[in-house]
């Protein structure tokens, strides 16, 4: 478990900013705008870092590039299906024309409905997940421009 408290703990502070972001949007009829949703990735951006940087720091020397990885992406994963199980819950419980003025866009023979929906955000997220913590584990992994580094070569 105690491997798993750094994605836990930041995956539910990044949903926590989602959904009040998302509640915030819903104040001003915003969130009907998927253009919105762009901040989403800053959200998610700023939660994975710290994450990475606390994981990082608790495991001091013995950080390993795998368990980085898996640390971050956990955590992303975690913030995204507790979001998507949110956006379900509001779409279908809280706010019932919110999926009418979302998709009034599209031309209904498309029969879009609440499942494709909730199935695209959470794609989203774990897309935005997969790349923040591929694009990040390059900034932590260790360099290969040292002595150590340069014995490994051809």
């Amino acid at each position: 478990m105690k491997n798993f408290s750094v994605p836990i703990k930041y995956g539910l502070l990044i949903s926590v900013g989602l959904i009040v972001y998302f509640l915030i949007l819903s104040l001003f009829n915003a969130h009907i705008y998927p253009l919105f949703s762009l901040f989403n990735g800053v959200i998610m951006a700023a939660g994975m870092w710290l994450a990475l940087k606390a994981y990082r720091s608790s495991k001091g020397a013995k950080f390993k590039y795998q368990k980085g990885f898996m640390a971050s992406l956990l955590t992303g994963f975690n913030a995204t299906i507790v979001f998507t199980i949110f956006f379900a819950f509001y779409a279908t419980e809280l706010s019932s024309g919110f999926l009418d003025n979302l998709i009034n866009v599209w031309p209904e023979d498309y029969g879009t409905g609440i499942g494709i929906v909730v199935f695209v955000v959470a794609i989203m997220g774990f897309a935005t997940s997969l790349v923040l913590t591929l694009a990040y584990m390059q900034l932590f992994k260790d360099s290969w421009n040292t002595k150590q580094g340069k014995e490994h070569t051809y």
